[in-house]
């Protein structure tokens, strides 16, 4: 099986947990896409799911499946939360954000009455940090935010890190849905992710972090030995 047959197991076996009448969140990315497949199985076979995107495009992903699309602001509750991760520990701490909707995926995350991840074995780490962590910046001074990113990195002990504006496909530098870039920064080992978190949100300019702390109540990885949940 590649990895892309595991990711669609992961999103199998979440899909299990949605029921009829529930607010679903749904995340952004490729593992999220084919949860959205999945749910939208379900809808045609008679299961009735109101969900609320994190980005345009799982919206456009949702309509295409039959799945009605809600804004956050027309429900106080969403009852289960599925997305991917590019990163997961055994801590239920994830890196997250390749996609690019860290920001909506981390308010919907938060906000849902169970929040789950799903991806293929191969997300899973001993330690956060190989994968470049992406942080949402306001555009307005965006040079200056840079300069402090990388300031209370050094401070943190990351110094010299790589760190670069992520390019867009239609131009110079990638937006966001909210209009923001992302700056992903190549730290190769968080050793206390819950620290760097709040140190970089402390930064003005600074619109969030792909760090996921203490929101995932479970995470299935699909690989070649099955199924394992990290609860």
């Amino acid at each position: 099986m590649s990895a892309d047959d595991y990711k669609k197991a992961a999103a199998r076996a979440a899909a299990h947990y949605v029921e009829t009448g529930m607010t679903l969140g749904l995340g952004t990315g490729s593992t999220a896409a084919h949860f959205v497949a999945a749910i939208g199985e379900k809808v045609r076979n008679g299961l009735e799911i109101k969900a609320v995107p994190t980005s345009e495009d799982t919206a456009r992903k949702a309509i295409a499946a039959g799945i009605e699309i809600i804004e956050p602001d027309e429900t106080t509750v969403i009852d289960l939360a599925v997305d991917g991760a590019d990163e997961a520990d055994g801590y239920r701490q994830l890196i997250k954000g390749g996609g690019g909707a860290l920001l909506r995926e981390k308010i919907v995350a938060a906000a849902a009455e169970k929040f789950v991840v799903i991806a293929d074995a191969s997300k899973r780490v001993a330690q956060l940090g190989a994968f470049a962590l992406p942080v949402e910046i306001e555009r307005f001074a965006f040079a200056l935010t840079v300069r402090s990113v990388r300031e209370t990195l050094a401070a943190l002990g990351y110094v010299d890190r790589d760190m670069r504006l992520r390019a867009g496909p239609e131009g110079p530098s990638f937006l966001s849905d909210g209009g923001n870039y992302i700056l992903d920064c190549r730290l190769e080992r968080i050793d206390d992710a819950t620290e760097l978190d709040k140190a970089l949100r402390a930064i003005p300019g600074v619109v969030e972090t792909g760090l996921f702390i203490g929101l995932a109540d479970e995470i299935i990885l699909a690989g070649p030995g099955g199924i394992e949940r990290i609860r």
